[in-house]
């Protein structure tokens, strides 16, 4: 006959599995968001686009599942886009 677990014990279990999983939801985002840095001080463009879509869209995953608030994710989404835009919006105006 095996022994029951108590509550605490569940729950301690519980908390363990959604703890890595919220960690693996927030590793995806700041792997997009370094991608996206790299390409920003590479001054690509068309790939700074693409990777921007990508931080969006990993934010707002988060969000949804409950990761993050919902003005983190805005806030960060918000501060990625400007980055973007003084970036090229000085490249553009030089040339």
């Amino acid at each position: 006959m095996s022994v029951k677990k108590t509550s605490a014990e569940k729950r301690h279990d519980q908390s363990e599995v959604r703890r890595m999983r919220n960690k693996a939801v927030k590793s995806r985002c700041h792997t997009t968001v370094r991608k996206y840095l790299d390409a920003i001080q590479k001054k690509d463009q068309a790939l700074a686009s693409e990777c921007l879509r990508k931080v969006s869209s990993e934010y707002d995953n988060a969000f949804r599942k409950g990761v993050i608030k919902r003005n983190t994710a805005a806030r960060k989404k918000s501060r990625m886009a400007k980055l973007f835009n003084v970036t090229f919006a000085a490249e553009s105006a030089a040339k």
